[in-house]
């Protein structure tokens, strides 16, 4: 398979088996969204304070779990070691709403929070983000993927209307980066001649992917037939996006969406007969598990993502065995929101033990000791979603790391050959 990567604003050539010359996102801790929720123990007592906010209710509860349950997998592999850096978690329930994502926040801050993994998707996390940025409280999201989040990016005409927040930083890759490889690898397959885009304008994740795939589309030369956009609020019918698509004789849509409209377009699609390829990107993950949903039209499906459940290295195994275990996921199986999130626990051990934080130091001082490290030349990090290759961070908050591809066959998410 081939790999690229991402670095910084640019697109870095370096791939291997996908042909992309450019590049590219049972716990007892979770908290009820209205106190400070319930924390793991540690084994020392002396412990950092680490908290997480996502939606465990509600239609994104399937990413908000996930990095729950990765999270704490990693919490409790750290702590079981004993050594010197041990872990407190508290995990707060936001319902993919900005503002309870807020309020998860103040209390975790009442709870003692030194750190903050999260958030999970990205409304929330550009509320929270600034809040923590007011506060100097460390920050890295394992999904929250636009540059809204960590600030300081230009846009399209080269202003830069946030500021950069200095304490936060990302896993996953921005939206910038996953519009630009997902059209750079569907120009290197070859896999459409009339491409239509159905995209969420009320959405600033599936935006900011719509634009930059738009643009970078331009460049390559690729032929968009159709722009159709959809809100939240008429999110159910998708007769006249599919049909322009039709009519267009698009053989390739791009859905810059999540799984749930995802799963209601192929539905839609399938019953006006109508069977282009699908292509998605990181919020398609998850579309299998959709009650009622008739998988079989998700066959051939595919999307660019850091993490695939059934890659066979013995990390990726070791993983996907201890998430699916009664203790934790009971059966389901992990997502790359669950993977990035081990990850994040892991990259911050790793700073940690780096920059000598101690659990007794304020939360300012922590955050510009790891800030420091995870800017230095010096510090990379390789886990479950850095397909074997060491991952660095700029100045920016953004990470450079190599993606994978994913199709589905056979009703399972597989690495595209």
């Amino acid at each position: 398979m081939q790999n690229v990567s991402i670095n910084r604003r640019s697109l870095v050539a370096g791939a291997a088996g996908l042909g992309l010359a450019g590049v590219l996102a049972g716990c007892s801790n979770e908290g009820d969204g209205s106190g400070a929720g319930s924390a793991s123990g540690s084994a020392s007592g002396s412990a950092f304070m680490i908290g997480g906010i996502g939606p465990t209710t509600g239609d994104a509860a399937i990413y908000g779990n996930g990095v729950r349950i990765g999270a704490q997998i990693a919490i409790d592999e750290i702590n079981a070691e004993g050594g010197d850096i041990q872990f407190d978690y508290n995990f707060q329930d936001d319902e993919n709403d900005a503002e309870r994502s807020v309020n998860a926040y103040n209390n975790l801050k009442d709870w003692g929070m030194q750190i903050l993994m999260g958030t999970v998707t990205t409304a929330p996390c550009v509320a929270v983000s600034a809040e923590t940025n007011a506060d100097n409280l460390f920050q890295i999201t394992p999904s929250g993927s636009s540059t809204d989040v960590i600030g300081g990016q230009p846009d399209a005409d080269g202003n830069i209307a946030t500021p950069r927040k200095e304490n936060v930083f990302q896993m996953c890759f921005t939206d910038p980066n996953q519009g630009a490889a997902s059209a750079q690898y569907i120009s290197e397959q070859q896999l459409g001649t009339k491409i239509a885009i159905i995209y969420n304008n009320s959405d600033t994740y599936s935006t900011g992917i719509y634009q930059s795939f738009l643009a970078e589309a331009s460049e390559l030369g690729l032929e968009i037939v159709s722009e159709q956009a959809f809100t939240n609020d008429s999110a159910t019918d998708f007769s006249v996006q599919l049909n322009a698509a039709r009519d267009a004789e698009a053989d390739l849509v791009f859905l810059p969406i999540y799984y749930t409209p995802i799963s209601l377009i192929l539905t839609q699609a399938n019953s006006m007969g109508y069977a282009p390829k699908w292509f998605g990107v990181d919020g398609m993950d998850g579309i299998l598990t959709v009650e009622g949903f008739d998988t079989s039209l998700a066959e051939g499906a595919m999307l660019l993502t850091p993490f695939v459940a059934t890659a066979t290295d013995e990390a990726t195994q070791s993983f996907v065995e201890k998430y699916q275990s009664a203790d934790y996921g009971d059966g389901e199986t992990p997502n790359q929101f669950a993977a990035d999130a081990y990850d994040c626990i892991y990259a911050l051990r790793a700073a940690i033990e780096q920059s000598g934080v101690t659990p007794d130091m304020d939360y300012s001082d922590i955050c510009d000791a790891l800030v420091e490290t995870f800017t230095s030349e010096d510090f990379s990090f390789t886990g479950l979603t850095t397909a074997g290759e060491a991952a660095t961070w700029s100045d920016t908050g953004e990470i450079s790391k190599q993606p994978m591809g994913m199709v589905i066959e056979d009703g399972v998410y597989m690495p595209l050959a």
